[in-house]
């Protein structure tokens, strides 16, 4: 969007958390320009959801949903030329955000987030444990070794 990024991560910092209904009623509220491209954009995420829920065939309860990640990342800048008293010239430049939104099932039994659309990482935990726990080991057994001799 035409927007710095900046001025974009004052209306993300007010919707990161919340449950999608209560987003989109402070989007609606929000006096920032931006915030109508974001409504957009999160009312498209939502739909994103409820199309994976009921053509794909995932599991996601579109009630649970809430704003896991909201992120506003600089894109390309333009740079403009603004003429200027006695012939000179202003550089000014024109900023672009990326924004990007990511939604998760908030499941209220278990207190579990799952990320609507992406495979849980689950597996991946336990083997990065192991091998914390294996560089622990052979860090205190080096440190040992180094002390007795």
């Amino acid at each position: 969007m035409r927007v710095s990024p900046q001025k974009a991560r004052l209306v993300l910092d007010l919707i990161r958390g919340r449950k999608v209904e209560d987003a989109l009623n402070t989007l609606a509220f929000t006096k920032k320009r931006v915030a109508a491209t974001v409504e957009k954009l999160l009312r498209s995420a939502v739909e994103n959801a409820n199309y994976l829920s009921g053509e794909k065939g995932f599991d996601v309860d579109v009630d649970n949903l809430y704003v896991k990640q909201a992120v506003a990342g600089d894109g390309p800048r333009m740079k403009r030329i603004r003429p200027a008293p006695m012939g000179r010239a202003y550089r000014y430049v024109r900023r672009i955000a990326h924004i990007q939104l990511v939604l998760a099932e908030r499941n209220t039994g278990e207190g579990v987030a799952t990320v609507v659309g992406e495979d849980k990482p689950a597996a991946k935990a336990p083997a990065r444990a192991k091998r914390k726990a294996a560089g622990k080991k052979a860090a205190g057994a080096k440190k040992a070794v180094a002390k007795k001799s």
